[in-house]
């Protein structure tokens, strides 16, 4: 089932559900982008990705040292680059400052956005091991290649978590640094190199365990969950992270160096204000100061790395150097490579969701359809007074339609009636994943309302804790809808590892997508 790295996102739908400036709920900053207003002398409205939250000590400095304050948008690198292309950052925004912008000049409808892009610091892909997993596999962390990370993979003695690369430029730059590493391209990816590689690859995701829309809910997910040896992330995201030792490995790594970007759009009394304030973040001072909060490495040769970041040299590995390559790769992934999902969707169709909610509920989930990979298991649970029906449906590669087209059916059936009884359903959603599989597997939970009937939240939180070990891993994914409340909902994905997503401030396809990423 195709499905391009353009298409991988729903910026449009994400901008209906949207808030403006540095708000975010898996503590990395993600938020979803909205309208940032007019340009203000001396005030930059920053399209950024979701990642630079960090840096907001850094802003405060620079803005008493130079007068320009930022205004900072959050959102994952490769959403931005779709929003820029689609021309609905400009006269929005004033700058962009993404992580890298090496997918950007994979879309000449993005590329042509910008005028200028200067690097502010750098961080490479690396592995961040368990000391202990690390002691057991003998390593020399200075020597390790993503070869003796495939073979440790291969023979069980290796598992880990990493972002999803349709979502996460962490995650694809990963992708592309172990497929470079795997088919021995001594250039920019092609095709050919993807398909040398495909096997090895194969192997290689075998023992990813666990995904993320984002590096801080992996981070989380991590020292919650405990049940993976390593992540494979930014190196300054996992020099945050107690007991791992940070590798790069030796066969060479796919840096970050974030840049910051004039737009086209603006005209040259902002593009001045984007030059002193890439300028600021260069001094030396500045740099120091970067390099020792975030972990990240100075761009201004004078300046040493933070203590800890080693200096030894890694090659640069190339990137893919056109987007159906890239495209390849990702669909490559999505529905071969990595391991498959299984989501329970638990949807409230109780009689307060009659008329438009239960309409927007509908063409959410239709809509959602485009977006399932091949060998996904969904299953679809709506509740009212009590679970009404349990369907699932398979998109098997052999006929992915007849599986998408059971979920459109199941969907367009749906009707509501009845009272709220939340933590009933979580209780059967549950019970329906006892059976392990070797997949993803997750919970979808979307209410309009407050529990009304049946179980309550003591009596769920005393079924959750009674729930086996490999069950309790199983993350309920809360959607804030409608009236629902947002203090039950946090309890809920607190509890048991999940995140919430708000779509009462708008799209609900919003955040519908923004989940994906986490499946």
């Amino acid at each position: 089932m195709r499905r391009p790295l353009a298409l991988a996102v729903a910026a449009l739908a994400l901008l209906s559900a949207c808030t403006t400036g540095t708000s975010g709920g898996s503590g990395d900053g993600v938020s979803t982008p909205g309208v940032a207003g007019s340009y203000e002398p001396g005030t930059l409205r920053v399209l950024a990705s979701s990642e630079l939250s960090d840096m907001t000590p850094v802003l405060e400095r620079v803005e008493k040292d130079t007068g320009i304050k930022v205004r900072p948008v959050y959102l994952g690198t490769l959403d931005a680059v779709d929003l820029l292309a689609k021309g609905k950052a400009d006269g929005a925004y004033d700058a962009l400052w993404l992580s890298s912008n090496d997918y950007l000049r994979l879309r000449p409808d993005a590329a042509k956005k910008v005028v200028s892009e200067t690097s502010v610091m750098s961080s490479p892909v690396a592995i961040g091991i368990k000391d202990s997993s690390l002691r057991t596999l003998g390593w020399k962390p200075s020597q390790v290649t993503w070869a003796q990370v495939e073979q440790a993979v291969r023979d069980g003695e290796l598992t880990y978590g990493m972002t999803d690369p349709s979502r996460s430029n962490s995650g694809f730059s990963t992708l592309v640094a172990v497929a470079s590493a795997l088919s021995g391209a001594q250039s920019a990816l092609t095709d050919a190199d993807v398909t040398k590689a495909t096997p090895r690859l194969k192997e290689f995701f075998t023992g990813q365990k666990l995904t993320s829309g984002s590096s801080g809910w992996l981070a989380a997910a991590y020292e919650r969950r405990g049940n993976v040896d390593a992540l494979l992330n930014y190196e300054s995201v996992l020099k945050g992270i107690p007991g791992l030792t940070v590798i790069r490995p030796r066969d060479g790594v796919v840096t970050a160096d974030y840049p910051l970007s004039s737009l086209a759009a603006t005209d040259t009394a902002v593009r001045e204000d984007v030059r002193r304030l890439a300028e600021a973040l260069r001094t030396p001072e500045v740099q120091l100061d970067i390099t020792v909060r975030t972990n990240r490495r100075p761009v201004v040769p004078s300046v040493a790395p933070a203590f800890g970041l080693d200096t030894d040299r890694r090659r640069e590995l190339p990137f893919p150097g056109s987007r159906s390559v890239a495209d390849g790769l990702l669909d490559s992934y999505e529905n071969e490579l990595r391991r498959p999902s299984r989501t329970v969707y638990v949807l409230d169709t109780s009689g307060s969701m009659e008329g438009d909610r239960l309409e927007r509920l509908k063409k959410s989930l239709a809509g959602l359809t485009g977006d399932f990979r091949e060998r996904e298991e969904v299953t679809l649970m709506p509740f009212g007074s009590e679970v009404k029906s349990v369907r699932t449906h398979v998109v098997d590669p052999a006929d992915p339609q007849s599986g998408l087209d059971g979920i459109r059916a199941d969907t367009e059936e749906l009707e509501a009636d009845g009272d709220t009884a939340i933590y009933t359903s979580l209780q059967k959603a549950y019970d329906h994943l006892r059976t392990e599989k070797d997949v993803f597997t997750s919970i979808v939970l979307m209410t309009d309302g407050e529990n009304t009937t049946g179980a309550d939240a003591g009596e769920f939180d005393g079924f959750y804790r009674g729930l086996s070990g490999p069950q309790q891993q199983i993350p309920v994914f809360p959607i804030l809808f409608g009236d629902s409340d947002r203090a039950e909902l946090e309890h809920i994905a607190e509890l048991t590892g999940g995140r919430l997503f708000d779509a009462q401030k708008g799209s609900l396809d919003g955040a519908f997508e923004e989940i994906r990423g986490y499946q």
